[in-house]
């Protein structure tokens, strides 16, 4: 059976299939295909794109789906605390959230030289390595346009390299330790992140500052919830992209 309700929101608006696909960003064929064949729903971002575009709520173009409102809930809930800036988190935050996993372990930054100075985040790598804990490191390509841009937006320069290479030696003695791994990655980063398990820390990154004074969202996963996978889903499109490394110097690979 047709999707009668998403097109009859079209044709209210005086829309064409050409018009709705051009201002989505998709073929008019795909548009079709959404109204012609019920099993051939959109991903969740133009589900949102199309309500939005059309007036409608998502539940209502799309009954078995959720209604903002609750999906507004559940992110609410995923929130477990907003801190303004970075600088009035408890460093033992990020000790503690990772020293809880059990299955993930991730670190997705430029730089994040403050935490590689930081013996008891040594400690806990080095003890989840043991334990079988995969360890995942993604760290900024110090010759990469992206960390170059991030320098002069943070007022640094060069120097944003030049933290990324440090943090890199000061990392030395956890590289060859089992499941941990270490790659750089040249992505335009919104947000520096943190992720044990179920739980993460989402540091934001705000134009002409550094990362210390921007916001940080501390999430837990919970049924329903959108906000942390959306996050969680952003790591690992940079892991796929990012460039593995065995040592510190193999920063100065091929960029």
């Amino acid at each position: 059976m047709a999707n009668e309700r998403l097109r009859g929101a079209i044709v209210d608006l005086g829309l064409t299939l050409d018009e709705v696909a051009e201002r989505l960003g998709v073929a008019p064929k795909t548009v079709e295909r959404w109204i012609n064949d019920p099993d051939r729903k959109p991903y969740r971002r133009f589900q949102y794109a199309t309500a939005s575009l059309l007036r409608c709520e998502v539940s209502y173009l799309w009954p078995d789906e959720r209604t903002s409102a609750e999906v507004t809930a559940s992110g609410n809930a995923e929130l477990v605390r907003l801190y303004p800036h970075r600088s009035v988190v408890m460093q033992t935050l990020w000790t503690n959230l990772y020293s809880k996993a059990t299955r993930q372990f991730d670190l997705l930054v430029y730089s994040g030289f403050w935490l590689t100075e930081d013996a008891t985040f040594h400690r806990i790598v080095k003890e989840k390595a043991a334990d079988g804990v995969p360890i995942r490191f993604m760290l900024g390509e110090p010759a990469s346009q992206a960390v170059a841009v991030r320098g002069e937006d943070e007022g640094i320069g060069a120097a944003m390299a030049g933290k990324i290479r440090n943090a890199l030696i000061n990392y030395g003695p956890l590289f060859g330790l089992p499941g941990v791994e270490f790659r750089l990655h040249s992505t335009t980063l919104y947000n520096s992140i943190y992720r044990a398990d179920d739980e993460m820390l989402a540091n934001g990154h705000l134009y002409g500052v550094g990362a210390y004074m921007a916001p940080v969202l501390h999430l837990r996963r919970v049924p329903g919830g959108e906000l942390f996978d959306a996050y969680a889903e952003s790591v690992e499109r940079v892991w796929e992209s990012a460039r593995p490394i065995s040592s510190p110097a193999d920063w100065e690979g091929t960029h």
